[in-house]
């Protein structure tokens, strides 16, 4: 296909700093790739002076494929590498780094884990939390941060200082260093040794750089260094689309690159070729609310198609089976389950509709880790309360249950693998107000004995004081309690449909093997994709799904501060932009008996319900 106008604008740009607008769908790489070419034919550059800089190694390796396909197969030393890959090669040089010198992924997360365990931390969704604090830490080291002036938001500042410490303590005494230290490093080179960086300016004399977008504050500094004094920097990327905040991409850069470089030249690519103009135009007018961004409006290159499909149901069950209908009736039109895809904002969303799946063996593939809902701690926390309650005496459940709520009891009295509650009693015959608490759960157990599963999470939750519990912990744990209310809803809902605590118990266990076979069995692809809206990014489907289109799901309730909001509306604005032709936004009226209000995001794309 040949270029557009404002495609061959940019790649016939001269030497000097350049910032190219790309929306969705509108041929970033062939900008990239074609401008290499001019680059080295009509500029006389050399090929080893030109780096293109990418976030993913699968990005660079395509850049390179496409470029190669573009030249008929002729070799040109061209580099094309990640931001880590580059910064490797620059501390290789200058300090002999190897393989064996930067940490291992796996084990960056065991470390953590020790400094969590030195710690001696009681934190109940341990992995989350854990994986939750490394991006802190990445982020306190990309945005170069002081620790003393880092606000967590997943505990208490003297806890993330703790881990934070703990895990450099590692990596300094295995004498290794992490990705994040890379870049710190080559910063502190570049800045200390104006040879070495001389050097590596005089290599690399033209850089191109993908997703711009998702930059952050580190990486910005040690290009920004690189591309001096000559500044041909020809970045490309779509401040729209950065939805990585929460790994340390900063949108704000981007949008302060003029004021960086007033010579800049700026370009847009404004020419949509993978959405119909029924899907581009409700989208322009969505992140048109946003205040922090490049103005901009793009265009479809399509011809009209079926307008997007918008739907309101009573709850998840009618939503799930409307979806499941709609997917089958396309694959009946002709299209191939593996351009469907089914967009969830959390990767907890999907639990339903993935039984479903399950139930009526459709293909599917999921791209997330969809967890499963009863390994959750509080399932585990609800069901012991039910297992001790129908005669379990293990030591084991009874510490797990004892001070949920807090009923001051130490674990110390818990002597003997089988648990008697009369040598707990004559542990407290002083403190009669523990005694009292005991008396109390010996009631509360003796009730639970009689009930279903479903009224026996409800009086668990009210009638102990389970929620209050969950309150305390949510409150320690900087998050908003509606997120663990959330999970004790959803449990409450599965356990309305068995008599029993045995039937509930079978289910979850047939349910848990099922879901771990279909795990390795749907990692070979293929079918419906399962996906959060994060994983997605650059990725097209004939046809999308977005249910569960409400307040606090999308925007998330934990988004309240305006450039929260904002990310969340470039969220929905990446999910509307993977159609090609069909969109389906779908939302409930209630969910678990509560009132749920349509996203506002829905509203402001101008769309009507259908």
């Amino acid at each position: 296909m040949p270029l557009n106008k404002a495609q061959r604008d940019a790649v016939n740009l001269g030497p000097g700093p350049a910032m190219i607008l790309a929306g969705p769908g509108s041929g970033k790489t062939t900008v990239i790739t074609h401008r290499i070419r001019r680059l080295i034919q009509k500029h006389g550059v050399n090929p080893s002076e030109i780096l293109v800089i990418t976030f993913t190694r699968a990005a660079a390796k395509e850049m390179q494929e496409r470029f190669l396909r573009l030249m008929e197969g002729e070799y040109l030393p061209v580099t094309f590498g990640t931001f880590h890959a580059i910064f490797f090669k620059v501390l290789k040089h200058a300090y002999g780094y190897t393989a064996k010198d930067i940490l291992p992924p796996d084990k960056k997360m065991a470390f953590l884990r020790e400094a969590f365990t030195e710690a001696k931390l009681e934190i109940e969704d341990e992995n989350e939390f854990l994986v939750s604090v490394m991006n802190e830490i990445s982020e306190v080291k990309g945005d170069g941060i002081s620790l003393e002036h880092y606000y967590s938001k997943n505990c208490p500042e003297e806890i993330f200082g703790q881990l934070y410490k703990g895990y450099e303590q590692r990596l300094r005494r295995a004498r290794l260093v992490d990705f994040d230290d890379m870049l710190g490093l080559c910063y502190e080179l570049f800045l200390q040794r104006p040879d070495i960086l001389q050097a590596w300016q005089r290599k690399y004399r033209y850089i191109l750089v993908d997703e711009f977008q998702d930059i952050n504050r580190l990486q910005y500094e040690v290009v920004r260094l690189l591309a001096a004094p000559e500044n041909n920097l020809f970045i490309v990327g779509d401040d729209d689309q950065s939805i990585y905040r929460f790994r340390g991409a900063r949108p704000e850069i981007m949008l302060g690159f003029p004021k960086d470089y007033p010579d800049c030249r700026q370009i847009l690519l404004d020419v949509n070729y993978r959405c119909i103009p029924g899907i581009v135009e409700p989208a322009n007018r969505l992140i048109e609310q946003n205040d922090v961004r490049f103005r901009k409006a793009l265009r479809s290159s399509k011809p009209q198609g079926p307008p997007p499909v918008l739907r309101e149901f009573a709850d998840r069950t009618d939503e799930n089976d409307q979806l499941l209908a709609e997917l089958q009736r396309y694959h009946r039109l002709g299209i191939p389950y593996e351009e469907m895809a089914v967009l969830y904002r959390t990767n907890s969303n999907p639990r339903a509709l993935v039984e479903q799946l399950m139930r009526m063996n459709l293909p599917f593939t999921m791209r997330d880790v969809v967890p499963n809902l009863y390994d959750h701690w509080i399932a585990g926390d609800l069901i012991t309360y039910m297992l001790v309650a129908a005669g379990s005496r293990k030591r084991s459940d009874y510490l797990r249950i004892i001070n949920r709520p807090k009923r001051y009891v130490q674990r110390a009295c818990f002597t003997e693998s089988e648990v008697d509650l009369k040598a707990i009693y004559t542990a407290y015959e002083d403190k009669e107000w523990v005694t009292d608490r005991l008396v109390r759960l010996e009631y509360d157990l003796k009730m639970l004995r009689k009930m279903a599963p479903y009224a026996a999470v409800n009086y668990i939750r009210r009638g102990i004081g389970y929620e209050d519990f969950l309150k305390e912990y949510a409150e320690y744990r900087r998050m908003k309690p509606d997120e663990l209310m959330e999970v004790l809803d959803e449990l409450q809902e599965s356990a309305g449909h068995f008599q029993t605590l045995t039937e509930w118990l079978t289910h979850i266990q047939e349910y848990s093997q099922e879901l771990q076979s279909q795990k390795q069995e749907r990692s070979k692809g293929g079918g419906i994709l399962i996906s959060t809206i994060h994983s997605v990014k650059g990725l097209e489907y004939q046809a999308v799904f977005i249910p569960d289109a409400n307040e606090g799901i999308l925007p998330h309730k934990r988004a309240v501060l305006p450039a929260e909001i904002e990310e969340e509306r470039r969220l929905f604005y990446v999910a509307l932009t993977r159609a090609k032709t069909y969109l389906h936004i779908y939302w409930t009226r209630e969910r678990y008996n509560k009132k749920l209000p349509v996203s506002r995001f829905v509203t402001e794309t101008g769309l009507r319900k259908t």
